[in-house]
This record gives structure tokens, sequence and C-alpha cells, in this order.
């Protein structure tokens, strides 16, 4: 897949062939939304605990004798239609956690990036020039490529000047070719490839799954 390069200023500054196995493949709807599912499950800390009646403060004696007094029978203070009682069916520490093979998590990332390819939202740059590490710089480069919302900057490998002008912008993520997930790019408006990023990328994301020893069973 050919798409064109830009530069800082916004213009042409060539093409760039990219791989057709990461970013124009036809999307797996069902993989991405089970992936995307397991990612926000994996976010739950699952620490929401309330107390039941057996836990709260308070007697377990009946507030009053069964008949005789003209009010309905009770039972102790604790009971969950009491205020301050116990709490019915409430959530109680658990885990929420969701595993995926590898090789489905690598597929629901290249249907994210395919689908973002064919709807134009992905871009090729071959710099951005924020060595200085200043936001205004990295701001100005952005208004000249007409990036606006919230933008996914792939750098080919860890660059603390960009993370360090990235820091003040709260709709701006910058990343290495490992380092970001499948949810920030399903949120971003625009993934932006700097250099070599969207190469490396595509030798992570198409790698062969390792054969499996003769005689080995699945674990």
């Amino acid at each position: 897949m050919e798409v064109a390069i830009r530069t800082a200023s916004g213009t042409s500054g060539g093409t760039i062939m990219l791989d057709d196995q990461v970013f124009g493949i036809e999307p797996n709807r069902a993989v991405l939304h089970q992936a995307m599912v397991a990612q926000l499950s994996n976010q739950r800390q699952g620490t929401a605990d309330t107390l039941t009646r057996g836990e709260v403060a308070g007697s377990t004696r009946k507030m009053w004798r069964q008949k005789g007094t003209g009010h309905a029978r009770q039972g102790p203070r604790t009971a969950p239609h009491w205020r301050g009682g116990g709490v019915v069916f409430g959530p109680h520490p658990r885990g929420y956690r969701r595993d995926m093979p590898k090789q489905m998590r690598r597929l629901a990332l290249r249907s994210a990036l395919s689908d973002k390819m064919e709807a134009g939202d992905v871009m090729v740059v071959d710099q951005l020039g924020v060595e200085d590490g200043r936001t205004k710089t990295l701001l100005l480069a952005m208004e000249a490529l007409g990036l606006t919302g919230n933008i996914l900057i792939i750098l080919p490998e860890r660059d603390d000047a960009m993370r360090r002008a990235a820091g003040n912008l709260a709709k701006v993520f910058v990343a290495d070719p490992s380092s970001f997930d499948l949810l920030q790019v399903i949120q971003a408006n625009k993934v932006v490839f700097v250099g070599e990023a969207a190469q490396r990328l595509s030798e992570i994301l198409a790698k062969a799954p390792r054969p499996r020893p003769s005689g080995q069973r699945p674990g």
C-alpha cells in the first residue's frame, strides 16, 4: 500500500509503502469488539465493597418482642430495609480480568489500524521537528498538518523531548511501536506515524506465530 508522506510544514514529502497485512485488511469486527471489551474489563480495579447485614455495626438483638406492641414484627436493626442496615446483593471485591491470545490481540490492532487507514485517519510524517521539547513547537507543527482533536503520535523509538512537548496537551498521546494500545487507536481522531514508525510497527504486528513443537498439546 502506497501512502503519501507529509513534512512538518504540511507539504508533500514523497510516498512510502506500508504493509497491507497491517494497514489494508478487512477489519474483523467481532475480534475488535472482543479485544476492546477485554481491555476495558482489565482496567477495572474490582475493589468496590459493601457491607452485608452480618458486617454492619449493630446488635443482632430483636428490636422488640414479636407480639403485643402494636408495631409490625421486626428482626434486628441491621436488616437491609433499615437505614444503616446491610446491603443486599451489593458489590464485593472481585477480578474482572479477561485474557486473549496474542494473535487475536494483534488481529484486533491490525483491524483498528486498517479501519483508520480506510477512513483517511492515518498520516505519515517524515519528522515533526520538536527537538527543543517545547509545546509551542509541537502545536505549530500540528497546526501546519491540520491535526485537531485526539491525536496519537507514534515515533520509531522513545523520544523524551517529544514526550515533554506533549505533556501539557491532554488530547495528544506520544508512544513508540510497542507502547500504545487498542483503545488509544480507536479513540484517536488521527494516528500519526513519524519516520520509520509504521515499518517498525508492521514488523511487530505481522510477525508469524512460533510453530508449536510436535506432540505438544495447546495449553
